[in-house]
């Protein structure tokens, strides 16, 4: 059993946005997805998270953004750290303190980048010394998207094949600067709600009730294999039809659960609805939008088109604000 003395680590890891969804998982217990996922890790935004293991401590004390968690945000911490102390031997109770430079629980992969940046840290402080790989394996306990956050660039989440979920892990594709052109616009828009629904819980119910899942499931494994090519390839004008029928794809099983989940407002909407018209327009695919389970949108785009495209939706009634991010790097220790 580790020495129960007094160790400390902090992380900082990037959320990231999928470019195809993983939306279910097939073992809970497990944390394996129905399917495997891509998606681009974003430079600039972060959570920073330092794990304290502390033997004075009678109880685990979560901080996130500077506010004393409490239900259930604490109890997914809580829970997380067990798993961090069972396998490293140790039972010390822990501070966890973590801030995010980007808004929380509204569609912007916080519980992504926070996990990420929780499993880092916990493990680093519990004196577990894990591989990428294996970091990956074990922040998808905590946000099955966390296990890409661990990686830089694009990346695919494996959903693997086997019981066990040794074969479920995180793995590089290109790293950052495999297409140093290619941009992501994201528009923050006003009234976005926060999420009510845990996604953990939401997805689990569009897989027992929404109609459109199983069709869903049997387009993904030719839709992640098209996307990989456009990537490796580097081509924009397979990239931002695909992006925007997988958005689709994930929408409308999202709107066809029961209860309905409809994460976006009406100004989201509207800047899905700006793109297609551009694109019209423009006789060909400029940009490619995506959002996750919030109402922020991402629109992909080349650093050629990004003033014609920022022109066109950054000044849309009910958008706050649009940040200009890229292809970025993984998780990282900083003390």
């Amino acid at each position: 059993m580790a020495t129960e003395i007094e160790s400390k680590a902090t992380f900082e890891a990037p959320p990231n946005i999928a470019l195809v969804k993983y939306w279910g998982v097939r073992d809970p217990e497990r944390a394996i997805p129905y399917n495997s996922s891509i998606s681009v890790t974003l430079e600039r935004l972060r959570s920073r998270t330092t794990v304290r293991f502390d033997p004075d401590l009678t109880e685990d004390e979560v901080l996130l953004n500077g506010e004393v968690a409490t239900d259930g945000p604490r109890d997914g911490v809580v829970r997380f750290l067990d798993r961090v102390r069972a396998r490293a031997g140790r039972s010390t109770r822990a501070e966890v303190r973590s801030t995010n430079n980007f808004p929380t629980a509204s569609g912007l992969a916080s519980s992504a980048s926070g996990f990420a940046a929780l499993a880092g840290a916990a493990s680093a402080a519990a004196g577990l010394r894990l591989s990428p790989r294996a970091l990956s394996q074990l922040a998808r306990f905590g946000s099955g998207s966390a296990s890409r956050s661990i990686f830089g660039g694009f990346v695919e989440w494996r959903a693997g094949a086997r019981a066990d979920g040794r074969d479920c892990y995180a793995r590089p594709l290109f790293g950052p600067e495999h297409w140093p052109e290619l941009v992501d616009l994201v528009l923050l828009v006003e009234r976005a709600p926060v999420k009510q629904v845990r996604s953990a819980d939401a997805m689990q119910q569009t897989v027992r009730t929404s109609p459109e899942f199983a069709g869903r499931q049997a387009e993904l494994p030719d839709r992640i294999r098209r996307v990989h090519r456009a990537l490796r390839e580097r081509d924009p004008d397979r990239l931002f039809p695909l992006i925007m029928e997988e958005c689709d794809s994930f929408r409308k099983v999202c709107e066809t659960t029961r209860p309905s989940l409809d994460y976006l407002t009406a100004t989201s909407r509207t800047i899905l609805t700006e793109v297609d018209r551009l694109n019209r327009t423009a006789g060909r695919p400029l940009a490619g939008y995506t959002h996750d389970a919030g109402a922020h949108v991402h629109v992909f785009t080349l650093t050629e088109h990004l003033p014609r495209v920022r022109a066109r939706l950054a000044r849309l009634p009910g958008v706050v604000r649009s940040l200009t991010v890229r292809p970025g790097p993984g998780a990282r220790r900083i003390a």
